[in-house]
């Protein structure tokens, strides 16, 4: 049996972040803010998520500080709200951008990119890379992942 002491979750990034974005319908209600989706009945349109998972979804992003919600009134009808991304939710696009591009290359489905991430000025195509501090590019496979000044200590 392996004595090795297991990290203290709370102090890992990556757990911290699933906390919030690690359910069933969370990434997916992001990408679609990233599409303009704003309102109640277009995520649930556009996902077909039940309604009380997708409330309890969009409640959670609220919380995290994802989603910020603001009330809105179409004509002749009640106020409601909507959804937007906050400055943290923006954040999200690397992350959208990664898992977007992994399933592209290890879960195809023969249709093509489902998103295709671009400059906004030029319309050229961009990607995600790994750049050092003078902005040269490298290789995933010459990436090292090394433990950072918050990991937990391991004996």
């Amino acid at each position: 049996m392996d004595s090795t002491p297991t990290p203290s979750l709370e102090r890992c990034s990556i757990a911290r972040s699933l906390e919030v974005l690690g359910q069933k319908w969370s990434m997916l209600i992001v990408r679609e803010a990233f599409w303009g989706r704003t309102r109640f009945a277009e995520f649930r349109s556009r996902l077909g998520v039940a309604p009380d998972v997708l409330t309890d979804r969009l409640g959670r992003l609220v919380d995290a500080g994802i989603l910020e919600r603001r009330p809105y009134r179409a004509d002749g009808e009640r106020e409601r709200e909507e959804y937007v991304l906050t400055d943290a939710g923006t954040a999200l696009l690397p992350v959208l951008a990664a898992m977007n591009a992994w399933g592209d290359e290890f879960r195809p489905t023969g249709f093509g990119s489902a998103a295709v991430y671009t400059d906004r000025a030029t319309g050229s195509p961009v990607r995600l890379a790994f750049l050092d501090a003078d902005g040269v590019e490298h290789d995933t496979a010459d990436v090292a992942v090394v433990r950072g000044p918050g990991a937990a200590s391991v004996a």
